[in-house]
């Protein structure tokens, strides 16, 4: 993830709970027991580490012991996992993050969840899709994690789409930089979840249109591309996306030219699509971040409508 969350919606902000003050426990599929006390996850050997970042955040009081079911490189530098939860009190909210702990490695990784809650309902399992780097969460990931390899994790985080049958119809503009794709993925998959639910309830119109913008410094490092071409496609009058690459080198595919610019997300393009039904969710990189933020605050957005993480 790389996340931390700064501003939270109003609108389906929940009860999450506050974390738990006494010993977690989580059973391996070994029958062994691990536990895990507050004083000793909360430690931190540098000061950008994520627990520190996120201390004030909400979590959830269950820390689940979970299964890697796949991994598979979705780009050069993101490694993906699947996360097999048996525990049926673990639950997520679209667009929230784990805490990721790694029997083994005493710092504590954060890193926010890309499938959609509905995945967990029916399979039980969840994604997280991790950039490689030397911090030793992400280290483990690339270099040692296989399938089988035990975990467990937590849920955190104030940033999240959660609509409520008696809401008011809201559409989405989704605004993402890098690996802060992944909880706009989950938030665009649980979108599509609802309106496929909603439509054969006749009720389909009950879900708004979603807008996704999302920059990266080439097509390789445009994560799940084909994913949100499914859903794009699968959508056309609901669903509109808007590739940006800043530094593409290469010959770029036919199925991704017509969605494709080259340049950042422009200020303008986003205004294009400001409206009292529309909600805000942004996370990238924090230069953007504060950009976009501070640029719909000074359009007169509520405030409650404007929702961000940044990544670091």
């Amino acid at each position: 993830m790389g996340c931390a969350a700064v501003l939270t919606p109003r609108l389906w902000q929940g009860s999450l709970g506050a974390i738990s003050t006494q010993t977690a426990v989580w059973r391996l599929a070994s029958g062994a027991s691990r536990h895990l006390s507050l004083a000793s996850i909360m430690k931190s050997r540098r000061k950008t580490d994520h627990l520190e970042r996120t201390a004030s955040v909400a979590r959830r009081e269950v820390v689940a012991a979970a299964k890697v079911c796949g991994v598979v490189d979705e780009s050069p530098s993101v490694r993906n996992l699947r996360l097999l939860i048996a525990d049926e009190d673990f639950s997520f909210k679209a667009g929230q993050w784990v805490d990721f702990f790694i029997p083994g490695v005493s710092v504590v990784g954060g890193f926010s969840i890309c499938s959609s809650p509905r995945l967990l309902e029916q399979e039980r399992i969840i994604e997280l899709a991790v950039k490689y780097t030397n911090h030793p969460p992400a280290l483990w990931i690339h270099n040692k994690c296989t399938l089988d390899s035990e975990v467990a994790v937590r849920v955190g985080g104030e940033f999240f789409f959660d609509p409520q049958p008696t809401d008011t119809r809201r559409n989405l503009v989704l605004i993402a930089g890098g690996v802060g794709i992944n909880p706009l993925l989950s938030i665009l998959r649980h979108w599509a979840d609802l309106h496929r639910a909603r439509a054969l309830e006749g009720r389909g119109d009950a879900v708004g249109t979603v807008q996704l913008f999302y920059s990266a410094k080439d097509t390789r490092e445009l994560l799940f591309k084909k994913n949100i071409l499914d859903i794009v496609n699968e959508f056309p009058e609901k669903i509109a996306c808007s590739f940006h690459v800043t530094k593409q080198t290469t010959e770029v595919s036919a199925e991704l030219k017509p969605y494709l610019t080259e340049g950042r997300i422009t200020e303008k393009e986003i205004r294009d699509h400001i409206s009292r039904e529309t909600l805000f969710y942004i996370c990238g990189p924090p230069p953007m971040t504060d950009f976009f933020s501070k640029q719909l605050e000074n359009s007169h957005i509520p405030r409650e409508h404007i929702c961000y993480e940044k990544w670091w």
